[in-house]
């Protein structure tokens, strides 16, 4: 998976821009197959389960996330050419920062981001602020329906863990309505009542929590990924750790798979009863030898605590000096149920990117059997 900087993406390349307390934050997506009828409410939909305000358990900023197109779209179709989107901050109040302008916050980006350009915005993070990610959510609500032209392929994302709280869910069936019923989006009601107590608690501490959030991809087709280094879980991997206060990542069995013997742990293969193959059992997460096999893919994505909490600390500012911080503001107790919608977004770029390069390599044209209508049957116009 190539990114670099600010773009990601092969064939389906998304560039971000924006800062968290500028004018606006957007996409440019590159290498989308024209003829796309994009169903733009879907898109805000999207970018509705990602927004700040929605309860006592998020950030109370205030932002619709209107999003806007500004090229690439004509007649509710898309062109072919550069896709832009834009979502304006309109609720953005650099104001509670002001006291942090000449000093580094603890475990934030401050200072890697002034060791790494000698200059930065000091408000509220700037790119390093998990407000960019409004512009990957809006990418991949465009990435689902091109997908969606291709193949039935599912995306679901959960809360699993939350403060040290584990729910167990059903990856076989598991709805995005079922996880977006429950506020914290871990549609296990028991655990996440007890995970509603804990964050309860921290939230009144002034401090912080975080967990995991389990993504699964049904309806996959076998053949997604290249070998060596672009294999798909390196490409997922690479996706789901760029997303602001990711610290681990899992495919399959990851880590607990360890603790299995090799032949507890292999995935046997069976005809799947339509002249197919399928496996058994599924520890290998859908993925084996980096290219997928047909089976659901599974990953995990650890989120830290967020590390804004609401205490005096010890830091130095810009000059080297001892200082002290405290903020103030609106801030998340836990990033983990906001980052379920934006963990879906980043599979489905990748998914989708691996899909346009296979039916490249295959030597499938794009265009043809994603909507666009040969010149004979195109319809006529009112």
């Amino acid at each position: 998976m190539h990114a670099h900087g600010s773009t990601f993406g092969h064939l389906f390349r998304c560039t971000t821009f924006g800062e968290s307390h500028g004018g606006g934050l957007g996409v440019i997506i590159d290498g989308c197959p024209a003829g796309i009828a994009l169903d733009m409410d879907a898109v805000a939909h999207a970018l509705a389960r990602r927004r700040p305000g929605q309860s006592r358990f998020v950030s109370a900023r205030k932002e619709l996330d209107a999003v806007e197109v500004l090229s690439g779209l004509f007649e509710g179709r898309t062109l072919g050419t550069p896709l832009a989107l834009v979502v304006r901050n309109k609720d953005a109040d650099p104001r509670a920062y002001r006291p942090f302008a000449d000093r580094y916050r603890p475990s934030h980006a401050d200072l890697t981001y002034d060791a790494k350009h000698g200059f930065r915005t000091w408000q509220g993070g700037g790119r390093a602020s998990a407000r960019e990610t409004v512009a990957r959510v809006a990418a991949g609500a465009v990435a689902e329906q091109v997908l969606a032209e291709l193949a039935a392929i599912e995306v679901v994302a959960w809360v699993e863990r939350l403060g040290g709280v584990g729910g167990a869910v059903d990856s076989a069936t598991v709805t995005r309505a079922q996880v977006d019923a429950d506020p914290l989006r871990c549609p296990d009601s028991a655990a996440s009542a007890r995970m509603v107590e804990v964050l309860t608690a921290a939230r009144r501490d002034g401090d912080t929590l975080g967990g995991v959030v389990r993504c699964v991809l049904r309806g996959v087709p076998q053949g997604l990924g290249e070998p060596v280094f672009g294999k798909l879980e390196a490409a997922l991997g690479a996706a789901m750790l760029s997303i602001p206060a990711a610290k681990g990542f899992e495919s399959g069995s990851g880590f607990g798979g360890v603790d299995l013997r090799g032949r507890a742990h292999n995935d046997v293969f069976e005809p799947d009863g339509t002249g197919g193959v399928r496996t058994r059992s599924n520890h290998s997460g859908g993925i084996q030898g980096g290219i997928s096999n047909g089976m659901p893919i599974e990953v995990s994505v650890a989120f830290k605590p967020v590390a804004t909490v609401f205490f005096e600390q010890d830091t130095v500012d810009d000059q080297g000096r001892a200082a002290t911080v405290q903020p103030k503001g609106r801030h998340d107790p836990c990033v983990v149920p906001r980052a379920v919608p934006i963990v879906e977004a980043m599979a489905a770029l990748v998914v989708l990117d691996a899909m346009l390069q296979q039916r490249a390599r295959a030597g499938i044209g794009t265009t043809p059997q994603l909507g666009v209508w040969p010149w004979a049957d195109r319809p006529p116009r009112d």
